[in-house]
């Protein structure tokens, strides 16, 4: 493992060993390996809500939405399985 030292503000250090105080976390680096973990977490889903924000965009001009005749085929793709 790596090692990185971190200046943070008094405030933020105290939030820090509140967290670790409720016995969640193991120490100070268990909690913001668990913050990195997150925010990779979130970064991946932003990322693919963005790529299927894209995929829409280039799918062309929208076309009505024909609930019954969804529904139809719907139900004969089922009935074909």
């Amino acid at each position: 493992m790596s090692t990185m030292n971190i200046s943070i503000p008094t405030p933020m250090k105290d939030w820090v060993k509140t967290q670790i105080d409720t016995g969640k976390y193991a120490g100070s680096s268990d909690y913001i390996r668990d913050l990195i973990r997150r925010d990779q977490t979130r970064q991946e889903k932003v990322e693919a809500m963005q790529n299927a924000i894209n995929i829409g965009l280039e799918s062309g001009i929208p076309q009505d939405f024909d609930l019954e005749s969804f529904k139809k085929r719907m139900i004969n793709s089922f009935n074909e399985a």
